[in-house]
């Protein structure tokens, strides 16, 4: 696999993977291709060395597991990343008529750049439960695949302070405008639009009644190759779909004789504490299921490594001295260790030193991140986890920039450089003495 066809692929996923619930199905897809197994929870388990399953939890996160020819020895080469992205939320009870016109009501989810919300073409997309004809309750994945809704600025003409002193009310100015209505304020059903998208995206399925969602607001832009010299990505999701992508080509290219792990949580930019989160049982779950609790699971854990892979800043040419000076990684100049005195990352320098040792025979550069002392510092699931497990964690990502807006930008080259690193991390038969 070279760069060329990676990008194709990488692009082609961060387009159809509009939320957590898609970003799952597409991973899930990949892997049942590569001849993964998909595993219920609430079904007995067999697992066998040499075979390759995964599970999914509340439809947004995934676990995928190869258990090798002997995990308990071996230990497990895991890798963590996260299907969730700053957005607009639908609420519950969405529909705003008013002066003529429909929005919808929306929450931020996450910590979201707002502004560049504003005049996009957006989409729709998520999840829609609904009972059909027969009273039973089932589900769906929806997206409307074309723009129908826009957050209008206001003109500058009303605000002549804009440039200057515009801030953004989530409650006031962020609901977007979808239609224009009937003089009494009649014509559109949200619901009604819910339940014709489930006809028509999935075979004329029987729908009676949607009952409840969990819908996003995206960008329909698509990812795209950019700059001059085709040097950067720009698209929505980078952070992290990214990383979730390069995760599971990575565990797929790997020796399979090595035990290995891919878990993609969703809800990392809302603090992880969820069921299905970092903070929550699923990773500790599957790992008892795979070898059970006590002396067995601490063992494991402490023959094996996890890597937190979740993009870092990139120094900003128009805002260089938002960046500690001897800590700026550069678009395309490799995967990046992110250090944090305060724990906010789990890097140390053992499981540095192996990250740098495996680049350098790949001959990839890695570069270093270290939030300004005077400034506060972001986290991941790789604190979580480490604190959860106590697994040895190092937390990387690629550098990037406009981080949580509508549409970020990545260097080119750097997502599968990122891949080929964590590739020869899931190929390790053996880790070096950390200890």
């Amino acid at each position: 696999m070279d760069n060329s066809h990676f990008l194709t692929r990488l692009l082609r996923y961060l387009d159809q993977s509009m939320t957590p619930f898609h970003a799952v199905e597409n991973l899930a897809r990949r892997l049942d291709a590569a001849g993964y197994r998909r595993l219920q929870e609430h079904e007995d388990w067999d697992l066998a060395p040499q075979q390759c399953v995964y599970v999914v939890r509340n439809g947004g996160s995934l676990v995928a597991l190869r258990t090798g020819k002997n995990c308990l020895r071996q230990g497990l080469r895991m890798v963590g990343a996260h299907t969730d992205s700053p957005c607009l939320r639908v609420k519950p009870m969405a529909e705003l008529r008013e002066h003529g016109c429909l929005r919808l009501g929306v929450e931020v989810y996450g910590g979201a750049l707002l502004n560049p919300w504003f005049d996009r073409d957006l989409s729709l997309a998520g999840r829609v439960h609904y009972t059909d004809s027969a009273g039973g309750l089932r589900f769906a994945l929806i997206a409307f695949e074309r723009p129908i809704a826009v957050v209008p600025s206001l003109a500058i003409h009303l605000d002549r302070e804009a440039n200057q002193t515009r801030s953004v009310n989530a409650q006031r100015d962020i609901p977007p405008l979808l239609a224009t209505l009937d003089d009494d304020g009649s014509g559109i059903d949200f619901r009604s639009l819910l339940a014709e998208r489930i006809r028509e995206q999935h075979e004329g399925a029987d729908v009676a009644e949607v009952l409840d969602y969990e819908l996003c607001f995206h960008d329909t832009q698509p990812a795209a190759i950019t700059g001059l010299n085709g040097q950067f990505i720009s698209s929505a999701r980078l952070d992290n779909l990214l990383s979730c992508f390069s995760g599971v080509e990575a565990l797929l290219d790997s020796d399979p004789e090595v035990p290995a792990l891919l878990v993609c949580n969703d809800h990392e930019e809302v603090g992880s504490a969820s069921s299905s989160g970092a903070a929550g049982p699923l990773l500790l779950s599957v790992l008892e299921r795979l070898v059970g609790t006590g002396d067995a699971l601490r063992k494991l854990l402490a023959r094996s490594m996890l890597i937190s892979a979740d993009n870092a800043h990139a120094l900003h040419p128009n805002y260089a001295d938002r960046h500690d000076s001897n800590h700026g990684p550069r678009l395309n100049g490799g995967p990046v260790i992110k250090v944090n005195a305060n724990q906010r990352y789990a890097s140390n320098s053992a499981t540095q030193a192996l990250f740098r040792h495996l680049c350098g025979k790949l001959d990839i550069p890695v570069q270093s991140f270290v939030v300004r002392s005077d400034m506060a510092c972001g986290s991941t699931i790789g604190p979580i986890t480490a604190s959860e497990l106590g697994v040895r964690t190092l937390d990387v990502g690629i550098p990037q920039l406009a981080m949580h807006s509508v549409r970020e930008l990545c260097g080119s080259e750097d997502p599968f450089t990122l891949c080929r690193a964590l590739s020869a991390f899931q190929s390790l038969h053996e880790l070096p003495p950390m200890d």
